[in-house]
């Protein structure tokens, strides 16, 4: 629990229940069966549990009382994101509100036509952006840009159940040829996805405070991001109460070749959202390193 190992919660049994659910009772009927889900993880998961206090109790300096509360509620959020994603990718999107905040950032980076970079964080609900974007009048392409490749047999089965997603999958290579994928993509005026926030040991690394504690972040995203000479956004998409979503996009200024400054702008960014919504921090394992040596 040091760092994050590369793979995501969830396991396949766990998502065809959820999609019956969805399926059979609706969206609201399986928040329900979720406050069983999210019991299991709180009764049983001690290393995660432990990992999600210390951020609510020492990071976001909620009391010891409220912060085992939150650890449970957040499990019960991280959930419902799943829930969502599942019914919004399964045609249900109707079913569903939301909100843009910043949207004339991302349709000025079309009206350019020479592409963007926008930086989000596993924070909120961000996966379902595309189903919401589709409203816009330009067309766009968004090229995530992951080395997060997930179980085979939860994507190939999501994605029977599913309407075809128009994000395309640039995977980080060590012979750096993404980089070729990304230029190409960006000179087509396509936007260009980047998460910040996941730190993989071994990798090169950028450190600096985040919530008062140092904390690793990997330097990829910044470099990239830094020498690109395109426009950054830092973009996320935050449920609100009920079935509402609200996605955010706040510019980012960029001095070519300071990646340490675009990931000290990405930080502030973050912990700003994290005040609003404390509940939507879904990285789930040791983010500060605390129990590295434990």
């Amino acid at each position: 629990m040091s760092e994050w190992d590369g793979k995501s919660k969830g396991n396949l049994l766990g998502y065809k229940i959820f999609v019956f659910c969805i399926k059979n009772l609706g969206v609201r009927a399986s928040y329900f069966v979720l406050y069983f889900v999210a019991s299991y993880y709180f009764l049983f998961l001690k290393k995660t549990n432990r990992v999600t206090f210390y951020y609510l109790h020492n990071r976001m300096g909620y009391t010891r009382a409220k912060a085992r509360k939150m650890v449970f509620m957040s499990y019960y959020s991280f959930g419902q994101t799943l829930i969502d994603k599942t019914a919004i990718s399964a045609g249900m999107r109707n079913r569903f509100t939301y909100e843009f905040d910043g949207i004339e950032r991302i349709k000025n980076l079309l009206a350019n036509k020479q592409g963007g970079v926008l930086i989000s964080a596993h924070i909120g609900n961000f996966e379902i952006a595309e189903y919401f974007l589709s409203d816009l009048d330009d067309q766009f392409q968004i090229n995530l840009v992951t080395s997060d490749l997930e179980h085979r047999a939860i994507k190939s089965y999501l994605e029977s159940i599913s309407s075809k997603s128009a994000i395309k999958f640039i995977i980080i290579k060590e012979d750096l040829s993404h980089i070729y994928e990304i230029n190409a993509a960006l000179a087509a005026n396509e936007l260009i996805c980047l998460t910040g926030d996941r730190y993989l040991e071994g990798i090169k690394h950028l450190t600096e405070p985040f919530l008062g504690e140092e904390a690793k972040f990997p330097a990829g995203p910044f470099l990239i991001a830094s020498r690109l000479r395109v426009p950054v956004l830092f973009v996320y998409v935050m449920k609100e109460k009920n079935l509402h979503y609200h996605l955010y996009a706040r510019e980012a200024e960029v001095k070519h070749r300071d990646e340490k400054a675009l990931l000290r702008a990405y930080i502030a960014s973050v912990e700003s959202m994290l005040k609003r919504y404390p509940l939507q921090w879904f990285n789930y394992f040791d983010f500060w390193q605390a129990f590295k040596n434990k």
